[in-house]
């Protein structure tokens, strides 16, 4: 009910201020000796509660209006009840820093201005004269006021519709990093599927028990696939070398292509990040080589030259024109970005394709945790 009485984002911050203005203004007016009178004090109070209530509400040009209405009425109550009650032209001054318009803020501020011009011109008696050093500074504080609180509301309405904006920006690279996860984790396993999916269609007539024996190849691989998307949406995406390039083995194995690692030396500790980012861009490289290169034999390559952990994959396939089709040299070449790597594809010596990704090593120790 009190949100149809008072503005619901304002309750918090104004309406507490608002009730003691109010309570205070009744109580000062109320109490002096005016030559209004009762009724006279009244009527003006329920034209400032009329004024206030429409400027609450509104933040157009009828804002303004009930504004300098109420502004009036404050000034023939400074003129009757005393000029203490312009301390609450406050009042009016906060309201109209919220106003939509420059213009109505403008003249608001000059409304403001005139109000104590005229009680001042009204009240020149030597009580007024002793306050007038008070009531100054009082006056330029409301004229400002509303300029400070326009530039506030402004400068939250910016930063609200910059929050906006960057949450939408962080929602599309979500969209986009999941996409990119599904398409790298799963792509692998499901190439893997496809082609034990077509052995055993080769082998069900000749050797049943080969085509059975795919089968329960298929079905663990399918149990594999399984677990990588409970392992997506868990957010557990960290990635074993190691354990892709075991992977890596058995996919290219399958796919008829012999596969050769050659690791110089000990491997670098990486931090979690770092694995991962390599392991599913290897995973990316012999998807790719499967998939499009028609190779029949693939070389990794894995050393530490002047600081930098180098991985080089070459296949004697076509070339890097057809495995540069998709998306998956870029996802790898945004991986090595992120690290402030380099990926370079390029056509192998004796024919093929040539991935090299060279990582900087800046980190001495490997992190507890996936990243």
């Amino acid at each position: 009910m009190i949100h149809k009485i008072y503005p619901r984002d304002q309750i918090k911050y104004y309406l507490l201020l608002d009730v003691f203005s109010v309570v205070f203004l009744f109580y000062f007016v109320l109490s002096a000796r005016s030559a209004l009178g009762l009724l006279g004090s009244l009527l003006l109070l329920l034209l400032f509660m009329a004024s206030f209530y429409i400027a609450l509400w509104r933040r157009d040009w009828l804002q303004l209006a009930a504004i300098v209405l109420g502004l009036a009425a404050l000034a023939i109550l400074a003129v009757h009840a005393g000029p203490n009650i312009l301390l609450f032209g406050f009042i009016f001054a906060d309201l109209l820093g919220r106003s939509k318009s420059k213009w109505n803020i403008g003249l608001g501020i000059a409304a403001i201005g005139i109000m104590f011009l005229f009680v001042s011109w009204q009240r020149a008696d030597l009580l007024f004269q002793r306050e007038l050093p008070i009531l100054l500074p009082i006056m330029i504080v409301q004229m400002m006021l509303p300029i400070v609180i326009y530039i506030n509301v402004k400068t939250r309405d910016l930063q609200g519709e910059l929050d906006a904006a960057n949450k939408q920006l962080i929602q599309q690279e979500e969209r986009k990093r999941i996409a990119r996860d599904l398409h790298d984790t799963l792509g692998q396993t499901l190439t893997m599927i496809k082609l034990k999916s077509e052995l055993a269609a080769k082998w069900v007539d000749k050797d049943p028990r080969e085509a059975k024996a795919e089968l329960q190849d298929i079905l663990a691989t399918s149990r594999i696939a399984l677990k990588q998307v409970r392992e997506l949406v868990s957010d557990m995406k960290f990635a074993s070398l190691a354990g892709e390039l075991e992977q890596s083995r058995k996919l290219l194995h399958t796919a008829g292509i012999e596969l050769d690692i050659v690791e110089n030396g000990k491997p670098p500790l990486l931090s979690s990040v770092e694995e991962t980012m390599i392991a599913l861009s290897v995973r990316e490289a012999v998807t790719n080589i499967v998939k499009h290169s028609r190779a029949s034999q693939c070389t990794i390559k894995l050393e530490t030259v002047d600081r930098c952990y180098c991985i080089d994959i070459t296949d004697n396939g076509v070339g890097p024109a057809e495995q540069a089709s998709g998306n998956g040299i870029a996802s790898m070449n945004e991986r090595m970005q992120a690290l402030h790597g380099t990926l370079a594809v390029n056509h192998a010596p004796g024919g093929g394709t040539a991935i090299a990704m060279k990582l900087p090593l800046r980190r001495q120790g490997k992190e507890n945790s996936a990243s």
